[in-house]
């Protein structure tokens, strides 16, 4: 009887154990929100959040497009609708979604159609999905108040839609920039870009990259 007391005891105390990991993983997630973002090339965009404390995960996708689960190769192709966006889960008691905003907006160019700098197309389209309706009025407010005070020599172009869809890109585009530092794009055209961002967020970056200051 004592045997069996014990077992019941035991396994009670496992179901417990998981039962509390399965509550404490629901709360992390629940705590965090969604953004996404399209500024040109995802290597670039997602290198620039990756730094940013209270920025928890950045994945580069595609999105806004009609083709299900689309290839590098078929985005390039500028027939599937999708742009080369980042997905971005963030701690909002950590970093807010103006905040992200700000880096969105000081990261690329949001006045040049289809194009940053010499990555030209549809798939490099300046665009923010919004997923919520105070994503939407804060998206709209920032663009109305920037081409207002003149921050940008010619007119925002950077469309502001509902979200649609997001796929993940293939893995090798997966944290790019961090495992292919002396590739040729990451050193000539990443690399400064990254140094300029460190610069004008260094009291918003996480501590690893505070070190290389």
């Amino acid at each position: 009887m004592r045997k069996l007391l014990f077992i019941w005891i035991l396994a009670m105390s496992v179901f417990v154990s998981c039962a509390q990991k399965q509550s404490k993983n629901i709360m992390s997630k629940a705590k965090t929100e969604t953004a996404y973002f399209g500024e040109g090339c995802f290597w670039c965009t997602e290198a620039f959040f990756q730094r940013i404390d209270g920025v928890v995960s950045v994945r580069s996708g595609y999105g806004g497009g009609h083709v299900d689960n689309p290839s590098y190769e078929q985005v390039c192709d500028k027939t599937t609708g999708h742009a080369e966006i980042t997905k971005i889960e963030y701690d909002p008691t950590k970093v807010t979604f103006d905040e992200l905003l700000e880096v969105f907006w000081k990261t690329h160019d949001p006045t040049t159609l289809n194009r940053q700098g010499a990555d030209a197309g549809p798939q490099y389209r300046s665009v923010i999905f919004y997923t919520n309706a105070e994503q939407q009025h804060k998206a709209e407010h920032y663009k109305a108040e920037l081409d207002k005070s003149h921050a940008f020599a010619n007119p925002i172009v950077t469309a502001i839609e509902p979200f649609k869809n997001y796929y993940p890109a293939e893995n090798y585009h997966q944290n790019y920039y961090n495992e292919n530092p002396s590739q040729g794009y990451c050193s000539y055209v990443i690399r400064p870009k990254v140094e300029k961002f460190e610069k004008i967020f260094k009291h918003n970056l996480k501590k690893e990259y505070m070190s290389e200051q």
